[in-house]
């Protein structure tokens, strides 16, 4: 089943065109790629399936319900949620509570008893729990992304949209933090789009890719075969031997 379909979606602001004719499906249960260069439109596609900017033209199917310009606070009760490329923790609750507004506005729409229960379930699953009564404006940029990660998924999402989740962690925390990734797919059974600009990581932990520059689509198909595009290493990547270096995980 078509989880997610994408219908020749185009957005402009003003003179700027940010999206153009942009179409894809996404089958629940995959975990798809989204990468291209700074300013390819992939947090503003994002913005687009979540409900934050209605398409000037196109169409967003979502479990089979046309939602274009339908508001991100009804798409969360339908079973989307979403991590941000700069963090937004509530800083002055606990981690504890800011995983509970997950679990209460989201998918789950949790009664606040339970919401407790869910939290403390999702924060063991993402390695939170030790740090669950610290205020959320405490922690640092590691376990800030998991604590986006936490909320997202407390509200028992069916499509989790993540947003450069990697961004700023280093080696050994990009490792744990892909571990997590494969997990709420493989456990949870949770389909993902996940933006992302580590090209090793992204390229071992999806199942599909596509490619945006300026605003389209510029290919899709399996890593393999992304690494290998010379459209996308003429836009992208730059360098010809990259992939071959990336299919290994370097």
């Amino acid at each position: 089943m078509m989880l997610l379909q994408v219908q020749g979606v185009t957005k402009r602001f003003g003179g700027l065109q940010a999206l153009t004719q942009v179409t894809f499906d996404l089958p629940e249960g995959q975990i798809l790629g989204l990468i291209g260069p700074n300013g390819a439109g992939k947090t503003t596609l994002f913005n687009v399936i979540d409900g934050v900017y209605t398409p000037n033209e196109g169409r967003i199917i979502f479990r089979g319900k046309d939602v274009t310009g339908k508001k991100p606070y009804h798409l969360a009760k339908m079973g989307l949620a979403r991590t941000h490329q700069i963090v937004r923790p509530l800083n002055e609750l606990t981690v504890r509570e800011n995983v509970m507004v997950g679990a209460c506005f989201g998918h789950a729409n949790a009664p606040l008893n339970n919401a407790g229960r869910i939290a403390d379930e999702v924060m063991e699953f993402v390695g939170l729990s030790p740090k669950a009564e610290m205020l959320a404006g405490s922690l640092n940029v590691a376990q800030k992304k998991r604590l986006e990660m936490a909320r997202a998924l407390a509200a028992r999402p069916k499509l989790l949209l993540l947003d450069e989740v990697l961004a700023g962690l280093n080696p050994s925390e990009i490792a744990n933090m892909v571990e997590i990734v494969k997990a709420i797919r493989d456990e949870r059974g949770i389909t993902i789009i996940m933006i992302e600009h580590v090209m090793s990581a992204i390229m071992n932990v999806s199942d599909r890719i596509l490619v945006l520059d300026f605003g389209k689509l510029i290919a899709e198909g399996t890593p393999e075969e992304i690494a290998n595009n010379p459209k996308v290493i003429e836009a992208y990547l730059g360098d010809p031997k990259l992939a071959e270096r990336l299919m290994s995980g370097e």
